[in-house]
């Protein structure tokens, strides 16, 4: 792999991350329509992408990376308890667990693995 698509693949990460944040953060009337959606649903799939894209970008990080996104979600959880427009729910953190397990399952069953390399 080149530095560039690193690069790249960094940006996205972060460009997610970020995405992931303001969403959340939004009062909930001002999101757009296309998250009319299952909430929970929403949690798994954000946190599998933000992982997968993660591990693509990060693959040395694989078991920190997880638990980083893991205490984000935590973080975001409290940060909209806090924000006075939207509510702080502990079953999002399960449903963005569920996402980070989900993509991280996948990772290790589709990335071909090197012998020595864990």
């Amino acid at each position: 792999m080149n530095l560039f698509s690193l690069a790249v693949r960094r940006t996205a990460f972060w460009a997610c991350l970020l995405a992931i944040v303001v969403l959340s953060l939004l009062p909930g009337d001002r999101l757009p329509t296309v998250f009319a959606w299952w909430d929970k649903a929403q949690h798994a799939l954000g946190f599998a992408v933000l992982t997968g894209i993660g591990l693509f970008a990060y693959a040395q990080a694989r078991w920190r990376l997880p638990v980083g996104l893991l205490l984000f979600g935590a973080a975001i959880e409290l940060a909209q308890g806090a924000s006075g427009w939207r509510t702080g729910d502990w079953l999002d953190l399960l449903a963005d667990a569920v996402g980070i397990l989900g993509a991280l399952l996948l990772w290790w069953l589709v990335m071909p693995r090197r012998p020595g390399k864990a």
